[in-house]
């Protein structure tokens, strides 16, 4: 029996290991998504796809970073990592008009940003990948 949990245990250390990569990988392609121009994105058949967009992209964010750092015994690990992702979708949707002219600053844009990182958030918290403890 124990040795089977020494086994479960480090497999999901590996797992742990990869969602660290995926979500420095994901980070990075949306910050560079972020900043380019962007053609031919597929319709979603309405008229604030765009905002839908935000939303799916700064959830999966949030909860890629949030499961990380779920397990970390760290006090307030996860109102840190939550104001960060927040921070994150705030200053790119801000900076980005100015590094790329082709780009423009919409509120609507980061509302949805915002909504996003608080959905991926609650789902994170809601949902235990790791489930040691």
């Amino acid at each position: 029996m124990i040795c089977y949990l020494r086994k479960i245990i480090k497999h999901l250390l590996v797992v742990k290991k990869l969602l660290l990569l995926v979500a420095i990988i994901y980070s990075i392609w949306l910050t560079v998504v972020s900043l380019i121009n962007l053609n031919n994105v597929p319709s979603l058949g309405s008229s604030f796809d765009d905002k839908i967009y935000h939303l799916l992209a700064y959830s999966v964010l949030a909860y890629l970073w949030i499961t990380y750092f779920k397990s970390s015994q760290k006090k307030n690990i996860i109102l840190i990592i939550f104001v960060c992702t927040l921070l994150f979708g705030v200053v790119l949707e801000l900076i980005q008009h100015r590094l790329n002219p082709n780009r423009s600053y919409d509120s609507y844009d980061l509302i949805a940003n915002c909504l996003g990182v608080i959905l991926g958030t609650l789902i994170a918290l809601r949902i235990n990948v790791f489930k040691l403890k």
